[in-house]
């Protein structure tokens, strides 16, 4: 049974375990005793370790077949320290992965005035988020390269789930560019990133990237109108981007400066991915049965 290494297994990932667990020997980094058990209790078997503690990653070496990285960067800077780590860490095992799989981030791809995407496009990211996955996945495919093993990056947009819906910010009222100002955005439900990732481990292409987004083709203020009908909440306020710039984050606002349409067809030809909800509206009326 090969042996899967989990780099950050968080919410995503875990929705994949029970899937993995099955297929593989599964062991994924904790950064503390508690996740650890909890980890155990679920047939992982974990491993202390953590990116932001050099001397905690030695054990890392050698351990997985197969690697499966999740963890965000750090908060700051332009480069992402932590998978630099973690590349350092796994270059000292005497066998280096065969296969090693990265959840990044459409945010790479930078504004694209709303023009559809594939995953050819040169990255131009325009945020310091953006810039350090970007900087993770030229990491990532410099080992590849060096190392022999196969590595392959999923580009995933917002991610939602029942449990994972603006609700809050419907309920502060929070505004949405109008109509004639507002961007496309994309997403992906979490449960479908978990599988799309857990098939990249066995037919991920080396070198490959994929867009992780599902069939939806909307707006942003359409999405948050679309999540307030389902749950019965006043649709959010429609101001200008001016106005937007002064009632909230920059966060936010960082998400309303980019526009763009994700071409998902090669998750589908090469993985042979079926999504579980192929819309961000069969999403969000299978949460809202839920309540």
């Amino acid at each position: 049974m090969q042996r899967l290494l989990i780099i950050g297994c968080g919410d995503v990932v875990s929705r994949a375990l029970p899937w993995l667990t099955r297929r593989y020997r599964v062991y994924a980094t904790a950064r503390t005793a508690a996740h650890g058990a909890e980890l155990r209790a679920r047939g992982v078997t974990p491993i202390l370790a953590d990116l932001d503690r050099p001397r905690t990653l030695a054990r890392l070496a050698g351990i997985g077949n197969l690697v499966l990285h999740s963890a965000p960067p750090q908060d700051s800077g332009t480069r992402d320290l932590r998978t630099r780590r973690l590349v350092a860490a796994l270059a000292r095992g005497q066998v280096p992965p065969q296969r090693l799989v990265y959840i990044s981030t459409s945010g790479v791809y930078g504004d694209c005035g709303g023009a559809w995407v594939g995953e050819t496009r040169p990255v131009r990211p325009q945020t310091a988020r953006g810039r350090r996955r970007a900087d993770a996945e030229a990491v990532l495919r410099r080992f590849g390269v060096r190392s022999g093993t196969a590595v392959a990056i999923l580009r995933a947009p917002g991610i939602y789930a029942a449990d994972r819906l603006p609700l809050a910010r419907l309920q502060r009222h929070d505004p949405v560019l109008a109509a004639q100002e507002d961007v496309f955005t994309n997403h992906i439900h979490a449960e479908d990133l978990a599988h799309i990732a857990a098939l990249a481990l066995s037919r991920g292409r080396p070198g490959r990237t994929y867009n992780a987004a599902d069939d939806s083709r909307m707006k942003m203020g359409d999405y948050f109108d679309l999540v307030a009908d389902a749950f019965n909440l006043p649709r959010p306020p429609r101001v200008s981007r001016a106005e937007a710039g002064t009632r909230l984050g920059a966060a936010a606002l960082s998400f309303m400066g980019e526009s763009r349409r994700l071409a998902n067809g090669r998750i589908k030809r090469e993985l042979g991915i079926r999504l579980k909800y192929p819309t961000v509206a069969s999403g969000v009326a299978a949460a809202a049965h839920k309540e």
